[in-house]
């Protein structure tokens, strides 16, 4: 007979406020194809998205590296919610299927049973938006969380007018709510050439395309023919600073002579990364995988590691193109739905492509050749390229450090970055390693000379997204649930036998009338 310790949490979780059969995350092309096709099917869905977002989880680069330039259009939410309802007529087809949406929500992190959530009535997602939070069941989940910007920093890309690729997207289209009106960017790949031609189409000056490599990586003729100056062997130095944000980008050519280029805006365009934080930090298993874009969901099909958990679109492994290809997103998410409600399916294949890791590793080479370590790696904690290098404590801990570098860190063992994180704090700030996870990865590849899938992925852990205590406070927790808390969090009852806690015997320890 199972023996269940009275003191835990068992049965004493309430029910979740609500629950689905389905629930999908993001409203994507995958998404939302997921969520119409599961509707479909007769189960009962909803479907949450975190857009629109606020102008203060922008200002926090959240989700994506908005780098200051939102404008302040993005404040009437009423507004944005109209804007993004608009633009996806998606949405408006899984409104008339009966999917219940959920815009501007947030899924700020995934609970399934596993060691130490064996108290859990069943597997939730924790939802929150502008006013409450709450946990939300579910039989089946689909998470298409798409992806996010690759950042790579260089001097001055601390200040605002440094940003994203995606988040020039949305800024521009969905949210029309960018506020530059000119732009350098880097990168020569299918990313960067969808970010030129919108900007161009939107009435905003591209100043530049600028690419460390002899050759442009996708086809710029039309860009050319429109006038846009297509810089190869070229890196970025910094981005000058002005009393608004950036004032100029600092280009090095291949001769190593330096040209300034006027602008409001430098646009990473290099490359994105699929967004596995809510499935990595339930213990969903991942693997390193550089056509994928990086560390991706172990799949089988288009289900995870975890039991009724599903993935599907650019959160499964970044495809080729700009934003991935909608067809092929649309696809993973009716595969993804129809495998959740037990239907045969056939799976599309993971996105395949070439390994983006060697381009990556050509631009951290290049910034490192024109920077120094001075330049910021870790911008929330003020932690250096140096300071990663050298395995520093940042500098605003004032907190003198036991000499000792990368390589003498190796001698312990392989590199690992949660143990970077924890002797440096880099990944460790508010930003929740958004714009520094993968560039770390890439300092510590080259530091090590190893390959850069041998570097671990930091751990994430819950809450996944920024979110004020006062709404975490608002989450349902019964008195019982209350009880016996010291047990586990001491402090005089730490040294009172177990068996005697509740009892007057505990009492009695508690005088000091009893040897322990």
């Amino acid at each position: 007979m199972a023996t269940v310790d009275p003191k835990s949490l068992h049965g004493k979780f309430p029910a979740s406020r609500e629950h689905v059969e389905v629930l999908v995350v993001g409203a994507g092309p995958a998404g939302t194809a997921a969520a119409i096709a599961a509707a479909r099917l007769g189960a009962k869905v909803k479907l949450v998205d975190e857009n629109p977002v606020s102008g203060g989880l922008a200002g926090l680069d959240v989700p994506l590296f908005f780098g200051g330039r939102a404008g302040a259009a993005l404040g009437n939410g009423q507004r944005m919610l109209e804007r993004v309802f608009a633009a996806d007529p998606k949405l408006e087809e899984a409104f008339e299927a009966g999917v219940d949406l959920a815009l501007g929500t947030t899924a700020w992190g995934l609970f399934a049973h596993g060691p130490g959530l064996q108290t859990l009535p069943g597997p939730v997602v924790g939802l929150a938006d502008e006013g409450d939070a709450w946990l939300c069941g579910f039989d089946r989940l689909i998470l298409a969380t798409g992806a996010r910007d690759l950042v790579l920093f260089f001097e001055g890309a601390d200040q605002p007018g440094v940003m994203g690729a995606q988040a020039l997207h949305a800024l521009l289209g969905r949210y029309e709510a960018f506020d530059g009106r000119e732009v350098v960017i880097l990168g020569t790949g299918d990313l960067a050439v969808a970010a030129a031609t919108l900007a161009l189409d939107r009435g905003v000056a591209v100043a530049a395309m600028v690419e460390v490599r002899d050759a442009p990586e996708a086809d710029v003729a039309p860009l050319l023919a429109r006038g846009v100056p297509v810089l190869t062997g070229t890196v970025i130095r910094a981005a000058e600073r002005g009393p608004f944000g950036v004032a100029a980008a600092l280009l090095v050519g291949p001769d190593g002579a330096e040209r300034r280029v006027p602008c409001d805006t430098v646009c990473l365009a290099v490359d994105r990364v699929p967004a596995v934080e809510l499935l990595e930090a339930a213990g969903g298993a991942l693997v390193a995988d550089g056509a994928r874009g990086g560390f991706a969901p172990r799949l089988v099909g288009p289900a995870s590691s975890i039991a009724g958990v599903f993935v599907a679109g650019d959160a499964a492994g970044v495809a080729p193109g700009p934003a991935g290809d909608a067809s092929a997103a649309r696809a993973w998410g009716v595969a993804a739905a129809r495998a959740a409600l037990g239907y045969d399916a056939p799976a599309p294949a993971p996105a395949a492509g070439r390994d983006r890791n060697p381009y990556r590793l050509d631009w951290m080479r290049r910034l490192l050749a024109v920077g120094t370590p001075d330049v910021l790696a870790c911008q929330c904690e003020d932690v250096t390229r140096g300071d990663v290098l050298g395995v520093r404590p940042p500098r605003y801990l004032g907190a003198p450090a036991s000499p000792r570098a990368l390589d003498t860190l190796l001698g312990d063992g392989p590199v690992n970055q949660d143990q970077i994180k924890r002797l440096t704090r880099a990944c460790m700030g508010a930003c929740q390693a958004r714009r520094c996870r993968e560039q770390v990865a890439l300092l510590l590849a080259l530091g090590a000379q190893i390959p850069v899938e041998a570097v671990p992925l930091a751990g994430y852990r819950a809450p996944v997204r920024p979110l004020p205590l006062g709404l975490l406070g608002r989450l349902d927790e019964r008195p019982e649930m209350r009880d016996g808390w010291d047990v586990w969090f001491g402090i005089p009852t730490q040294w009172v036998p177990y068996d005697d806690i509740g009892t007057e015997r505990e009492a009695e320890h508690l005088r000091g009338n009893m040897h322990l």
